[in-house]
């Protein structure tokens, strides 16, 4: 049985402040990724129940069991949230991922996405990414990268491009509960 290895996800702020941790999330292993996931260098991983420490120090436990998409060079990630409704995807526009031993970092710029288990797609968070423009002096080419990084992220989804399918995102989280020996409700 393939192995899944935990990693720590850190997400931070354009000045350096970390915004937000996830403790535990289990790296699907390569042998188990889908032909166009491993096309691009995807780092697929899981988790469920995992504690969660944000920028002030407060700490809590995730509810709803995610699966996250780091693609190396893309100005976004996304978060497959398993819901009872079904697959809501939550993508970050963000740095492209920086992997340091068993930690992935990432720049968060404010601007979301919302995917609902519709299909209805939602730009969120477009005053705070221009109040944090300012505030933390966002350079012209950060700027642009994140644009890109939006009219991409937008394109990936219109064209139900990976990793924008439920029925993977839900096999990777079966695979994942029969390593960890439990059930694979959602």
């Amino acid at each position: 049985m393939a192995t899944f290895t935990s990693y720590i996800i850190k997400s931070f702020k354009h000045d350096g402040h970390v915004h937000r941790m996830w403790l535990e999330n289990g790296l699907v292993p390569e042998s188990l990724l889908y032909e166009p996931h491993k096309a691009e260098s995807m780092l697929v991983l899981i988790n469920s129940q995992t504690k969660i420490v944000e920028a002030d120090g407060k700490q809590w436990v995730s509810r709803i069991p995610g699966v996250s998409f780091f693609i190396p060079n893309q100005w976004f990630n996304v978060v497959a949230l398993l819901e009872e409704s079904g697959v809501r995807y939550y993508c970050n526009v963000a740095s492209p991922p920086y992997v340091n031993g068993k930690v992935i970092t990432y720049i968060d710029y404010d601007l979301d996405v919302i995917r609902m288990p519709g299909g209805a797609v939602h730009v969120v968070d477009q005053e705070e990414y221009e109040r944090h423009k300012i505030s933390y002096r966002y350079s012209d080419i950060v700027d642009s990268k994140v644009k890109q990084g939006l009219h991409d992220l937008l394109e990936r989804i219109k064209q139900g491009k990976a990793p924008f399918r439920d029925d993977w995102v839900l096999d990777y989280y079966k695979h994942w509960c029969k390593w960890k020996g439990e059930g694979t409700e959602a």
